[in-house]
């Protein structure tokens, strides 16, 4: 039974492998259960609506079910412009939230207020609550929303806390390439 333990556990117990594996373990449950809050406003909602579809399935990655109550959810989802007054009630959202929780601002209103450079626009949700991951995008495309998604998933299981940027896609300008041209 000693050999079995060490092979399993390790041999050095006392010095804190089982913990370690046990939070490897933790991480790897928690970036494959998110339960997802979202939080839409603008025209970038339809976008992130449509990774819930059969074509682009969100459910592939376990966060299919989203969850309309903060208490419940992981990943709260900023789609969208936010307004001076819906400020509060993010912020509120955000805090309702249990921990671990994440945030991602899904197109350029959430992330920069977009071309709404005025009194009422929150020039990003991050002068509110932190984010884990921008999606850049006019709006976004439900790949880069999937993309985000497993950014933020490695980001869980690697334990990092910085923000990140979605990076493009570059099959867009692949296409456009291999496209004939017009003829004249």
């Amino acid at each position: 039974m000693g050999d079995l333990r060490q092979a399993v556990i390790g041999p050095d117990v006392e010095h804190g492998v089982f913990t370690s594996k046990f939070e490897s373990l933790l991480a790897w449950a928690r970036k494959y259960s998110l339960f997802q809050y979202p939080f839409a406003t603008a025209c970038c909602g339809i976008e992130l609506m449509a990774t819930a579809g059969p074509h682009y399935d969100i459910a592939r990655f376990g966060a299919e079910a989203p969850r309309f109550s903060p208490r419940q959810s992981d990943v709260l989802w900023v789609v969208g412009t936010i307004s001076q007054r819906q400020g509060p009630a993010l912020k509120r959202i955000y805090e309702q939230m249990a921990e671990p929780k994440w945030v991602i601002s899904f197109g350029t209103c959430a992330s920069c207020g977009g071309f709404y450079d005025n009194y009422t626009t929150i020039p990003g949700i991050d002068k509110i609550i932190p984010v884990d991951v921008y999606i850049p995008g006019c709006p976004p495309r439900p790949e880069a929303a999937l993309d985000a998604l497993m950014l933020l998933m490695e980001k869980i299981q690697n334990n990092d806390r910085s923000p990140s940027v979605v990076k493009p896609r570059e099959v867009v300008h692949q296409l456009r390439a291999k496209a004939p041209k017009e003829r004249r």
